[in-house]
């Protein structure tokens, strides 16, 4: 059985968010947001073990404050961060152990991902060697030329928009990021690096309501699909 960890890169700042509160650590719900990101990867049955990325010196406080008080197993270190995500993530990598097989790398700023979701793109990384979670666009997507205007329409039916989890062959995502290091290269996700090799990358069907918090709206929407999944799971007892 091929051994499955996760990265969960969580040194975020959020300035967007415009509160003090670092957004990973905002209460969703009554739970920190990236505590919401911990116990569904941890509850999986998939992954053996998980790896924490925080802003250097908030380690502590991720173990003691949300770790521990919310009982999640499975946290195998939390490590620092760097300056930029690509950083975080390839300092998560260096942390695992060299006979994992299987490397899902999940925003910990998306508390909302499914169970189902989380198996079906670790699945297609087994077969494919790498696999994102996307959703189609809904709106038509233009592209904008110089002055603002129009410069053309982009087709609607081959364009998604792209998740985490993502997932990988923990050989192949770290040599993306050492390749991406030393040629100075970077990407906005961790499949981006791995397209700079060259090697295809299998996209999985996601969920709208995997989304990621970035503004308030985000919050909002996020507590409102939480209390509906309660509801609907109250209707079904």
């Amino acid at each position: 059985m091929v051994k499955v960890a996760a990265v969960v890169p969580a040194a975020g700042r959020g300035a967007r968010m415009g509160v003090k509160t670092k957004k990973q650590y905002l209460l969703l719900e009554g739970i920190p947001v990236v505590g919401r990101v911990l116990k569904v990867i941890s509850d999986s049955p998939v992954v053996q073990s998980i790896i924490l990325v925080t802003s250097p010196g908030e380690e502590a406080y991720c173990r003691t404050a949300i770790v521990e008080r919310l009982g999640i197993p499975k946290i195998a270190a939390i490590v620092p961060g760097g300056n930029e995500r690509q950083e975080s993530v390839y300092n998560g990598l260096l942390a695992l152990s060299s006979d994992t097989g299987i490397v899902i790398v999940h925003d910990g700023a998306r508390p909302l991902l499914s169970p189902e979701g989380l198996a079906a793109v670790v699945d297609a990384a087994v077969n494919h060697g790498a696999a994102t979670l996307a959703v189609p666009v809904k709106d038509t997507v233009k592209l904008a030329g110089e002055g603002g205007f129009v410069a053309g329409t982009l087709p609607r039916d081959r364009i998604w928009l792209t998740q985490t989890p993502q997932a990988f062959r923990y050989s192949l995502i770290l040599e993306a990021h050492q390749r991406a290091l030393e040629t100075k290269q970077s990407g906005t996700d961790d499949a981006g690096l791995v397209e700079l090799l060259g090697i295809p990358v299998k996209i999985v069907a996601g969920s709208y309501e995997n989304l990621k918090i970035t503004t308030n709206e985000d919050l909002i929407i996020a507590s409102a699909i939480i209390r509906a999944r309660e509801e609907q799971k109250k209707r079904k007892l």
